[in-house]
């Protein structure tokens, strides 16, 4: 609800102050798709992604092939022997845990790579959009994918194919 009355209230308040302003808007999904870089690089980092996964479930099963072993056997075992596994089967569990954050943390090897990869194409994209706002006149211009919500749009003001044609797609 309020992001209806937020919405109502916005288009309110442009409409009042539109008159003399131009909007246009783009779909980043859709520019996104029409970059064969960008699909490229995203195939590269789930290729990346499925390797560091497929090494990490091999050692999780490691980690659970060692505890259901030591159920099995902690009948025979001393308590020095019991603590000993134990400390094993915890270390691995940290290891585990450690890896898995250094590929896919906050700061992770696959964020880097996307990072490296994708950024320069987000960021022609941006600059690109800029350019034609101040070469256009826009006052604003929308990303009409993901979440945002827009009533209506007029394919007229679709600023998507000229952004990919300005970065030489199409």
């Amino acid at each position: 609800m309020k992001k209806f009355i937020l919405t109502i209230f916005t288009v309110i308040i442009f409409a009042g102050i539109g008159n003399a302003q131009k909007f246009g808007f783009i779909d980043s999904e859709y520019i996104l798709e029409n970059i064969p870089a960008f699909a490229a690089a995203q195939e590269q980092l789930d290729k990346l992604s499925q390797q560091y996964q497929k090494e990490l479930e091999t050692m999780y099963a490691e980690i659970e092939l060692m505890y259901r072993n030591y159920q099995v056997e902690s009948v025979k075992l001393s308590e020095e022997m019991k603590r000993r596994r134990e400390d094993t089967i915890i270390n691995k569990e940290k290891d585990y845990k450690q890896l898995q954050s250094k590929y896919f943390g906050p700061s992770g090897d696959l964020f880097e790579i996307r990072q490296k990869l994708v950024s320069p194409i987000l960021d022609s994209i941006f600059n690109t959009v800029r350019e034609m706002a101040n070469e256009g006149g826009y006052a604003t211009i929308f990303d009409m994918a993901g979440n945002t919500t827009l009533f209506y749009t007029n394919p007229d003001y679709d600023l998507s194919n000229q952004v990919l044609q300005k970065l030489g797609y199409k």
